[in-house]
């Protein structure tokens, strides 16, 4: 039984350089060797094979039986090979392939809303599944691949993942735009006893807490609001706000462009924070994943 480990890309690709050029001198020109060492692998290509190959003519080589069965083979061998070395072609036009993101319910409306829109425009055949972030889990549902790209913030960011900044959040005073409080700030603005002395609805990831990072900067100063709903999500925080005379210290890209809702700068000084994309070095040369997050980058310098 011949040994296929004797058998490397350098001499497929010399017996097929023969096979086409039959002639050693042009073959090795076009191989970029010199011609002993062309003939030095032309030896152990008919070891291999247990055969001639080739015999000499005036004219030059010709190829036995057995070399001529092998051209079509070859060929195809050679061009599979040279397929896998090449990155797999993306046409997003008719690409069919599920991306999916891991997000809190406030990014996939800051970045996952203009992400999909600008993405049916270019992409209709691509499937995109919005998925909520699980801290402890998303690691390991990266290298699984269950997750290609998570929206974070640094301080949360494995080290080991590839991340890219995608914007600097800012939070506003958000609430229905004939709320009392609007009217007044419309003249005079709104007033950091004006603000406390409203009813606000807070957003608690952990559930249950009236308490973040507006009420910590307001007790550095002695002061303290009045926060009388506590959500654990911040998509029904609209729905409240045009319900009711509640406001709510939320970032500005949650609530920009709601129908019935303006905004006002707060009037102390919240400190805001940055959403960075993060993906797996699974992923991170994949031509597809590249032009997804190429898109996603470019929708989230959009105004929403």
């Amino acid at each position: 039984m011949r040994d296929i480990r004797s058998l490397d890309f350098n001499l497929l690709k010399a017996l097929d350089a023969l096979l086409d050029e039959r002639n050693v001198t042009r073959a090795a020109q076009r191989l970029g060797v010199t011609q002993p060492a062309l003939s030095g692998m032309l030896a152990r290509l008919r070891e291999s094979f247990g055969d001639p190959l080739f015999t000499r003519t005036q004219r030059g080589i010709v190829p036995t039986a057995r070399a001529l069965e092998l051209v079509v083979p070859l060929k195809n061998l050679l061009q599979d090979i040279e397929g896998l070395l090449q990155p797999p072609a993306f046409d997003p036009a008719t690409a069919r392939m599920t991306f999916s993101i891991a997000a809190t319910d406030y990014a996939l409306r800051a970045v996952g809303r203009p992400f999909l829109r600008q993405l049916r425009q270019t992409a209709p055949g691509i499937q995109v599944a919005l998925l909520p972030v699980q801290d402890k889990e998303l690691h390991e549902r990266m290298e699984r691949g269950d997750i290609d790209l998570a929206l974070l913030t640094p301080d949360i960011t494995p080290a080991d993942l590839h991340a890219r900044r995608l914007f600097d959040e800012t939070y506003v005073v958000a609430m229905r735009e004939h709320h009392p409080a609007a009217i007044e700030a419309a003249s005079s603005g709104l007033s950091l006893e004006r603000f406390c002395a409203l009813e606000h609805v807070l957003v608690s990831y952990s559930g249950g807490s009236f308490t973040g990072i507006t009420d910590e900067v307001l007790a550095q100063q002695g002061l303290q609001r009045r926060v009388m709903v506590s959500v654990r999500s911040f998509l029904i925080v609209p729905e409240l706000l045009l319900d009711s005379d509640l406001v709510a210290v939320v970032p500005s890209r949650l609530v920009s462009g709601w129908p019935g809702l303006i905004t006002l700068p707060p009037p102390v000084a919240i400190p805001g924070f940055t959403k960075t994309a993060a993906w797996h070095e699974r992923v991170h040369r994949d031509p597809a994943q590249r032009w997804l997050r190429e898109q996603l980058f470019g929708s989230c310098e959009i105004p929403l």
